[in-house]
Order: C-alpha cells, then sequence, then structure tokens
C-alpha cells in the first residue's frame, strides 16, 4: 500500500530523519493557519499517490498565509492523472544548496534488498537511470546484515558523506520497522540548516496488514475493497479508472485491461478501474461476490464482464450476474456489459435475456463489449 507524502513524513520524522516542519490541512483556511503557524515562505503541496504532481500545478511556494490560503483553494479538487486532491501538505520553505536522490526497495529479480543513490535528486529517477547510468549507484543490502550507509553515500561529494550516512541509516531503519516494500526520498535536499528529506515515498507491504491495521483500514474504499475482496478470497487489485472489469483466468483479464484501456483512450473514458480474476471454476457465489464489491467502488461509472467458458461454464455466471443484482437491487446503480463466449455460452445468454434487466447489456465480441463499457462510463461521468 502506498502512503501519502504526509504519512511518509510522519514516519522520517518518528524514526529520526530530518524532515522540514509541516502541517496538513484539508480547507483553505485550515492551510492558512498553517502557513501562519509555520512563519515564513510555506510549499504547499497536493497529497495524492502519484508523481508529477508540481508540472500539474499541485505544489505551489508561497509567501503570505493569505497566499497559503489561495494556493490550498486552487489546489485543493484538482485532478492530477486521475487523483483527486482532497489534502494538501503545508511545510516551510526550505533555502535548498543541493538535491539529492536516495532508496531503499525490494529487488524481486534478484531476491534482495536494493539501495540507490544519485546527485540527481529532483529529477524522474527513471530519467536518470535511462539517460545517465552512470549518476545512479546501486548498492545491494543484506537482510540481516543491514545497510553500509558508508558505501551508499559514495554517490554524494565528499564534504556531505557524514551527514548522508547517517541519514540514511535513519531511513534503513524505516524500511525495517515499517514493514515497506519502498522509501524514497527525492530530493534528500543540502540545505543551508544541513540535509534533510523534503519529499518522501513509502509502500507498506500488503502481507503485513495485519500488524497496522489501522494505517490500512484509514486508506479510503481502494484498500477496504482489497481487503473487502481477499476476505472473500478473490484477486483484485484496485486501479485509477473508471470501467469495472471481472473475468475468469488472470491472462484473460490482463488482456481485457489492456481492451478497456485502448477503448477508453479512444473514447475519452478513464480507463479500468480494477483487476479481478474469478478463477477458473468460479461459481455463481462467487459471481454475485466479485460484482459486489466492484459495484461498491465509488469511482466505478460502468462494469465489463468478460467470461470465456472453460471450467467456468457461462450460465453460471449469467446465474451469478441476476443473483448479483438481485441482491444490490437499488445500491447497483451502474450498467454492466457482460461478453460471453464459451462453455454453455447459449445457456448464459439465454439467462441473461430472460433476466432482461435495465443495467445489463450482451455484446458478442471483447472489443466491442470494451468500447461500449467506455461510452457507459462517459455517460455515467
Amino acid at each position: 500500500m502506498d502512503l501519502f507524502e504526509h504519512e511518509a513524513r510522519e514516519l522520517f520524522e518518528r524514526h529520526g530523519v530530518p524532515v522540514p516542519r509541516g502541517r496538513v490541512a484539508t480547507t483553505p483556511d485550515q492551510a492558512r493557519s498553517a502557513a501562519a503557524e509555520l512563519g515564513g515562505p510555506v510549499v504547499v503541496k497536493a497529497q495524492v499517490k502519484t508523481g508529477g504532481r508540481g508540472k500539474a500545478g499541485g505544489v505551489r511556494v508561497v509567501r503570505t498565509p493569505d497566499d497559503a490560503e489561495q494556493a490550498a483553494d486552487d489546489i485543493l479538487g484538482m485532478d492530477i492523472k486521475g487523483h483527486t486532491v482532497h489534502k494538501v501538505l503545508v511545510t516551510e520553505a526550505s533555502s535548498i544548496v543541493a538535491e539529492y536522490y536516495v532508496s531503499f526497495l525490494l529487488d524481486r529479480a534478484e531476491r534482495t534488498f536494493l539501495a540507490m543513490a544519485s546527485v540527481e535528486g529532483g529529477m524522474d529517477i527513471e530519467e536518470v537511470a535511462a539517460t545517465k547510468p552512470e549518476a545512479l549507484l546501486k548498492v545491494p543490502v543484506d537482510a540481516l546484515a543491514g545497510v553500509d550507509a558508508a558505501a551508499v553515500a559514495s554517490a554524494f561529494p565528499p564534504e556531505v558523506r557524514t551527514e548522508a550516512a547517517a541519514v540514511i541509516e535513519k531511513l534503513w531503519e524505516v524500511f525495517v520497522a515499517e514493514n515497506a516494500t519502498l522509501v524514497e526520498v527525492n530530493p534528500l535536499a543540502l540545505t543551508a540548516t544541513g540535509i534533510a528529506a523534503l519529499d518522501g515515498k513509502i509502500t507498506l507491504d500488503d502481507n503485513a496488514a495485519f500488524r497496522r491495521s489501522s494505517v490500512f483500514d484509514d486508506h479510503g474504499d481502494g484498500v477496504a475493497l482489497e481487503r473487502a475482496a481477499h476476505e472473500q478470497g478473490l484477486n483484485y487489485v484496485k486501479l485509477d479508472g473508471d470501467i469495472g472489469v471481472i473475468g475468469n483466468g488472470a491472462g484473460l483479464v490482463m488482456s481485457t485491461l489492456d481492451v478497456v484501456a485502448a477503448a477508453a483512450a479512444e473514447l475519452g473514458a478513464c480507463g479500468p478501474a480494477n483487476f479481478l480474476d474469478i478463477g477458473g471454476g468460479a461459481s455463481a457465489e462467487v459471481m454475485v461476490a466479485g460484482l459486489t464489491v466492484i459495484l461498491g467502488d465509488p469511482d466505478v461509472r460502468s462494469v465489463f464482464v468478460n467470461v470465456f467458458g472453460g471450467i467456468t461454464a457461462c450460465d453460471a455466471v449469467a446465474n451469478g450476474i441476476v443473483q448479483a443484482l438481485g441482491i444490490l437491487g437499488d445500491r447497483a446503480g451502474k450498467p454492466l456489459v457482460v461478453r460471453l463466449d464459451g462453455n454453455n455460452v447459449s445457456e448464459g445468454r439465454r439467462i441473461l435475456a430472460e433476466a432482461d434487466h435495465p443495467l445489463v447489456t450482451v455484446v458478442a465480441t471483447m472489443d466491442d463489449a470494451a468500447r461500449e463499457a467506455a461510452k457507459l462510463a462517459i455517460v455515467g461521468s
């Protein structure tokens, strides 16, 4: 689970990583009060779980509380790559001398942990890795031995290495203690008062959710939906779009996501809202559970059910759809586009035709069904 920047900052502070003072605001008036409390110039930053905030206008440096109030008014409610801004972080502005980059992550390919550091902070690290790979130091980290902070800090100028190594030790402490799979600071800045983490990104290991249930519970509909789905034994991942996707088999669902994304881009919808695989032998009860989760997502404006009957018979899927809509009743309220093919498809289509539910549209092909779902999502927006 990805944390918001202000949550990463709180964890940094808890473990002794230097950070600028900051306050979270959900209204322009709160942003004004925060700026007045902090004093001097402040930075008002949109709190969304995506990059590109600065380019989208979601980060503003302002000098007065009145300006902070106006900046928050402009940023709150902003859409940044499909994420709506509901809160901002107001921090004291720093006098930056140089910007660096440092991160710890799980290197799945090598089955170890990896530290990365660069003097090219403040930039997209992917761009640095692609255009200037020599500027990105990579140091494997043994899980038992821990990090060699001096080796990681060797990426930085000699005059800051000792101080940087101390901060790197603290960041590794965050990574281990908080059950993270990613801890990233960009920039780790040299300021007039020393080195500080001016931005932070942390991803917590979902497998450790039982240790920090309160944190996971606080992360809105997406995490709540994923937890509800997993409790039902469903393979579900929340995405950023507005078209719900359900299918049988991971390969088919992945292909469906691609087709839906293409149709959405063509017609102007947002794209897939989720990955949901009901499995190869799913029963009608599983279909009820899956649709209940997807239709409970407030971001979803239409649903594409794409099933190729093999082990899963199309009539069982059709019965599941009818039962789910009966259980949900008025709470459904979102159109379903259904494409059935394969085992017992004629019976499945007959069941849906006989039910004649006003929310259900049956379409023969995957491409046409994806386009219809995108159209319905736009109508429902």
